[in-house]
């Protein structure tokens, strides 16, 4: 009894779900974006609390102080940290506060894009016929226009503001999901797992969701991944533009767009939210390539 309990755990320690733990820890893309990406997420949560000073108070007399950095005369230093802005409003806080912004655009434009591609990609996929001619063309459409112009345009005729740019951005990445999903489910809809489903008479929304897209997660799920810090990127862009987020609400974009006119006399005021967009879209753009390396078999395989 006590081999036959040994080769059982062998075998589970062998198995398809520990292969993959395997994969995900041994990826150093995984590991450094998750580190990154953890880091956002505990800062977008715990903001009001780990912020050292109030974001949105204002000191006319501390305009554009510099950075005084943690250690001041050998002690622990909480007030503008990493200088002020051009209203005396502490820089490090705002950039505390906006990841909240950030977090908030990049959850909800891509599960609005999520959905949206799934449905489009699933009915092109397996309906085939006009529904797939239909679509895609439509997406074809769509994919013409450079998505940020495409969310330009959505945002122009709505009005400026942080669930327009949401709503912007999620249908800027649409026909992409939509795209990558149809693929994934022509690929799996020939396999003989759901034609032999499809023999024994089971229904075709039971295939599709049971069978067909559970195996074409994968792919999905690395674009999504991917598609957050594009998502962050553009809504950054909106609100440089002054389209996206509106006062009093703090976006990393409007931070920028704040500190250009003093980046000679105060570069901090746009370097730090710069420099925070920038480590947020590479810590989702290490975890996506990560994710796709692992889901890869023939790279898993090849490894």
């Amino acid at each position: 009894m006590s081999d036959t309990a040994t080769v059982a755990t062998s075998a589970r320690s062998r198995g398809p779900s520990a292969r993959l733990r395997k994969r995900l820890l041994g990826n150093r893309g995984v590991l450094v974006g998750s580190v990154i990406v953890a880091a956002l997420v505990l800062t977008a949560l715990f903001a009001p609390w780990i912020a050292p000073m109030d974001p949105v108070a204002q000191s006319i007399w501390d305009k554009y102080e510099a950075p005084r950095g943690l250690w001041v005369d050998g002690k622990l230093n909480t007030t503008f940290v990493l200088g002020a802005d051009e209203l005396g409003r502490d820089v490090l806080s705002r950039i505390i506060a906006g990841a909240r912004v950030s977090l908030l655009v990049g959850l909800v434009a891509t599960g609005l894009s999520l959905v949206a591609g799934l449905v489009l990609g699933a009915l092109a996929g397996y309906v085939g016929g006009w529904a797939d001619t239909l679509i895609m063309r439509v997406m074809d459409l769509l994919l013409a226009l450079p998505s940020i112009l495409l969310a330009l345009a959505i945002i122009a005729a709505t009005g400026p503001s942080i669930v327009n740019a949401m709503v912007a951005i999620a249908i800027a990445r649409v026909p992409l999901m939509a795209r990558v999903v149809r693929g994934e489910i022509l690929r799996v809809k020939q396999e003989q797992f759901v034609e032999a489903a499809i023999a024994l008479g089971s229904r075709h929304a039971r295939v599709l969701l049971l069978h067909v897209l559970r195996n074409a997660w994968a792919p999905v799920l690395v674009l999504a991944t991917l598609g957050m810090g594009t998502a962050i990127v553009t809504e950054a862009s909106l609100s440089f533009l002054g389209l996206g987020t509106q006062p009093p609400e703090i976006s990393w974009g409007r931070m920028l767009a704040a500190g250009r006119d003093a980046i000679r006399h105060a570069p901090h005021v746009s370097l730090y939210p710069g420099i925070a967009i920038t480590l947020v879209v590479l810590g989702f753009s290490l975890l996506g390539d990560g994710l796709r390396d692992v889901f890869d078999s023939r790279l898993g395989d090849a490894k």
